[in-house]
């Protein structure tokens, strides 16, 4: 019975031995099959990518390219919230706890003396930048701290309040409302402010014992917090901004490169509060383009939405002049944009600027867009990059969001350089 059961056992270890080897050779062919298919794809996505001219300008920064996500959008026709970058806030620290009247009576001891609790201190308001807030669109009008709980017999304090903590984007700036002085810049991850102190809580009368006095009948109220109004404003809403005149393609343009869903219409003035998007790429990097309404003649003169859109223009990074090559004369365009900018600063033409010639899907559009560049050179404008698109059918998006990257790597290099 042994030698049987011997042998038994090491037919059945062979067995076992045997499917483990089978497992593993399958789970090694899938696995290298996986790896050849995944170089493959890679071997895909560089052989398009350098195939295109502008291959050896994206070496110098990232090799990163820009992901375009598969999934559908919304068909309903319910548009994205308006981005909101400036808000007038009003608020109020939490009230301080009451001290407590209170006299201790015990068994052997009936006249044992005050026993009132001091009150707990009222909650601060407190604004904190955080990196995962992108707009002030959840603030609030109006905001109130917690109130302090109030003192209690036997000696017992009240509880303190907790503070109400708001999230805001890094990079807002905190405004004296009546004044318009800046107060606080957080420009970084988890700095605070105290917009408001809570109030401090009141003493009981156990407090107010001396020699002099023993039975104090006395007790102090809670104090008020305070009341503060500020005025918060974002420093930068989006790395990009497209700038143009109505109806040149801008909120197609967005619609085309990111996931946003601006409204589209073919009357001017469709946009009048700027619309984000968010463009991804390879290395899990995250850009974002804001559509900013449209600007006319004199607009630095406050006509059409005037000073109000001139005020997003500073809050982008780079700036992309979105050229409508359908019009008559393409450049006078470029030419009132640039004459706007220079009237209300000058130092928005600081900013690097990228000419997007849109609507190349129009018929003479290319005629418009050979004529357009020469006006570029005789105007000494050579040195502006123009980047022919069609944000309809969504021709050349490739190139200009790879010159995009190429803007944000290179102005991190250039903010790196100068601190150190």
């Amino acid at each position: 019975m042994s030698l049987i059961s011997h042998v038994r056992k090491r037919i059945i270890l062979n067995r076992f031995v045997s499917v483990i080897d089978l497992s593993l050779n399958v789970n090694n062919s899938t696995s290298t099959e996986s790896f050849i298919h995944s170089n493959s794809s890679n071997l895909k996505l560089s052989k398009q990518i350098k195939s295109e001219n502008y291959q050896q300008n994206v070496e110098k920064y990232s090799p990163a390219a820009p992901l375009r996500s598969l999934k559908k959008k919304s068909s309903n026709d319910n548009y994205a919230t308006e981005f909101i970058d400036y808000k007038y806030v009003h608020v109020q620290g939490g009230k301080g706890g009451d001290g407590m009247i209170c006299f201790l009576q015990l068994w052997s001891n009936p006249q044992a003396g005050p026993s009132g609790g001091d009150g707990g201190h009222g909650g601060h308001v407190i604004f904190e930048a955080s990196k995962n807030t992108k707009s002030l669109n959840h603030i609030k009008s109006k905001y109130t701290g917690e109130q302090g709980e109030n003192g209690m017999r036997k000696d017992m304090f009240g509880k303190n309040a907790q503070h109400l903590i708001i999230s805001v984007p890094i990079g807002t700036l905190v405004k004296n409302a009546q004044t318009g002085q800046i107060v606080a810049d957080l420009y970084c991850d988890q700095m605070k402010f105290l917009a408001a102190k809570g109030g401090s809580g009141g003493k009981g009368n156990h407090y107010f014992l001396s020699n002099k006095n023993r039975h104090p009948n006395v007790a102090e109220i809670g104090a008020q917090g305070e009341n503060n109004k500020w005025i918060l404003e974002m420093k930068i809403i989006a790395h990009a901004g497209l700038v143009g005149f109505p109806n040149a393609g801008k909120s197609t343009l967005l619609s085309a490169l990111s996931r946003a869903r601006p409204k589209v219409a073919s009357y001017p003035f469709t946009t009048l509060k700027p619309s984000v998007g968010i463009v991804q790429y390879e290395d899990m990097e995250q850009l974002s383009i804001a559509d900013l309404p449209g600007i006319i003649p004199e607009a630095h003169c406050n006509k059409g939405l005037g000073l109000d859109f001139l005020k997003h223009i500073e809050r982008c990074v780079c700036l992309f002049f979105v050229i409508d090559m359908s019009v008559d004369n393409p450049f006078e365009q470029l030419r009132i944009l640039m004459n706007e900018l220079d009237l209300y600063k000058s130092e928005l033409l600081q900013k690097p600027i990228t000419i997007i010639a849109n609507k190349m899907d129009m018929d003479d559009s290319h005629m418009k867009l050979k004529i357009f560049q020469k006006n570029l050179d005789t105007n000494n404008l050579s040195h502006l990059k123009v980047i022919p698109v069609s944000g309809k059918y969504g021709n050349n998006l490739t190139e200009l969001l790879i010159h995009f990257r190429e803007l944000y790597d290179s102005q991190n290099l250039n903010n790196q350089n100068n601190d150190e």
